[in-house]
């Protein structure tokens, strides 16, 4: 039987503030364990939590920047449940009125755009963590990340592959960072995800039993744990079995999921308004200022590269996939303005392989965007090849010069001048009389041959239209 498959996500993003959601505790990761707390966050009795206002800021930014709608009042609520990270015995939650709801937002996935449905966006304090390695049989318990501000983003159930899961996930990073709300450290856990994901028979409308995929924390994870969970659930269902409704964790050592325990309804939590928090009141002039303050989003961005560089879609996206990244195009199109698409096939071309083949990320490249606008610009008006060019660019990769320097002290200023390119041409004909023959007898394939000759007699600085120019006028010559 065939299947399709279902999945939603739910993305916890931990926000960038100075301090935790409900007390002065800085959130700031790697400090000794326990050493980030106070009566508050680890749940003493008689304690009374304080909302931080800039949680509530970040909470509308990122539903403005998902087309939600903001939700005044919004409530706190808490969510029961015992787990030894978990101080008070519930954590500080939204439930059915979140700060955000009814958002969407858009992926590109093999070139199609697809809109997703955002359920909700709401605020929470995370958990603290429990560490068992290394401890001689023992667990302990950190508990800085307790109280540490959380948005969770929670799709519809509209997402069909794990490639859409993972262009999901990562439009939701790329915003919180374009907004500056969260730094997306996937591998501190700053950003990450649980995956929601069943099997339903092909044309059957009722969704099948789901099994949660608990603190996926890279893009790649993701994939293979989807990959591997729809290879499971239809390997069950073949074979007569019912899924169970369960939280599994990846095992990326072994590449298989493995039940970690059944999974919880809501009723479960027995969720209830939290007493020590008044409602959330946003006001209309909140929400404008908010507005006013936002940057410009992926979206804006890849528009506006589409219609203002002529781009292809799929170039605008890739290059406003960081913010990083889209400022570094635009800054070398800034410093040489008038080849927007060369530009782009070099930065995500050359320079981005070379970035990934040492590590690097585009916010440490060791080459400026006026260094690549030079190198283009020598491209564009032929003082270089695209073949030298290459050269050039290894040549200026992490050094103070500036693309004409290079070209200059290694002499690869390009040959241009119709007389000198004569002068190569003529010895290969002159080698190639058999050659020379066939061609004109009808061999049209050997003009190939005859550039590959003459450039490597020169060694790559004929300028290559004008070695296609004179050849074919040589040639016709000896016709």
């Amino acid at each position: 039987m065939e299947y399709n498959v279902v999945i939603g996500l739910e993305v916890h993003c931990q926000l960038s503030t100075r301090t935790k959601i409900f007390c002065g505790c800085s959130p700031v990761f790697g400090a000794e364990p326990n050493r980030q707390t106070c009566p508050i966050c680890l749940g003493h009795p008689g304690v009374l939590p304080v909302l931080n206002r800039a949680v509530v800021h970040a909470g509308i930014m990122a539903g403005l920047a998902t087309h939600c709608e903001i939700r005044s009042p919004n409530v706190f609520s808490r969510k029961h449940y015992f787990y030894p990270d978990l101080p008070k015995g519930y954590q500080i939650s939204q439930y059915d009125k979140p700060i955000c709801e009814h958002g969407h937002l858009e992926i590109l996935v093999d070139g199609e755009t697809k809109r997703i449905g955002l359920t909700r966006i709401h605020m929470e304090e995370d958990a603290g963590k429990n560490m068992h390695e290394g401890l001689d049989g023992v667990s302990h318990v950190d508990l800085n990340r307790a109280g540490v501000p959380l948005l969770e983003a929670v799709s519809e159930p509209d997402l069909r592959s794990p490639e859409e899961a993972v262009a999901y996930l990562k439009k939701m990073r790329n915003i919180v960072i374009y907004l500056g709300i969260c730094d997306g450290n996937m591998e501190r856990g700053n950003l990450r995800c649980d995956a929601n994901i069943s099997l339903r028979p092909k044309g059957q409308k009722e969704f099948g039993t789901k099994v949660e995929m608990k603190n996926m924390n890279s893009f790649r994870f993701l994939r293979q744990a989807l990959e591997y969970e729809i290879k499971r659930q239809t390997q069950v269902l073949n074979e007569g079995g019912t899924i169970v409704q369960e939280t599994r964790l990846w095992d990326a050592k072994r590449g298989v999921t493995e039940s970690m325990r059944g999974k919880e309804m809501a009723h479960d939590y027995r969720y209830l308004p939290e007493p020590d928090l008044a409602p959330v009141m946003i006001s209309d002039d909140w929400i404008e200022q908010v507005k006013k303050e936002l940057p410009e989003l992926p979206d804006d961005k890849r528009n506006r590269f589409e219609s203002e560089y002529g781009l292809s879609l799929y170039d605008a996206d890739v290059l406003t996939s960081t913010r990083e990244l889209a400022d570094y195009y635009e800054q070398t199109v800034k410093a040489f303005d008038k080849a927007p698409k060369t530009t782009c096939n070099w930065v995500m071309g050359e320079l981005m392989g070379r970035l990934n083949e040492d590590g690097t990320s585009i916010d440490a490249c060791p080459m400026s965007p006026a260094q690549l606008a030079g190198l283009v610009a020598a491209i564009e008006d032929g003082t270089i090849s695209g073949k030298i060019a290459k050269t050039v660019f290894a040549k200026l990769f992490g050094t103070d010069q500036t693309a004409m320097q290079v070209i200059e002290a290694e002499g690869l200023v390009q040959e241009s001048d119709p007389t000198a390119i004569d002068a190569m041409i003529t010895p290969v004909l002159d080698a190639n009389t058999d050659k020379v023959a066939a061609y004109l007898g009808g061999k049209d394939k050997l003009f190939g041959f005859f550039v590959g000759q003459v450039m490597k007699a020169s060694k790559g600085q004929a300028n290559p239209q004008l070695v296609n120019e004179r050849l074919k006028a040589l040639l016709a010559s000896r016709g």
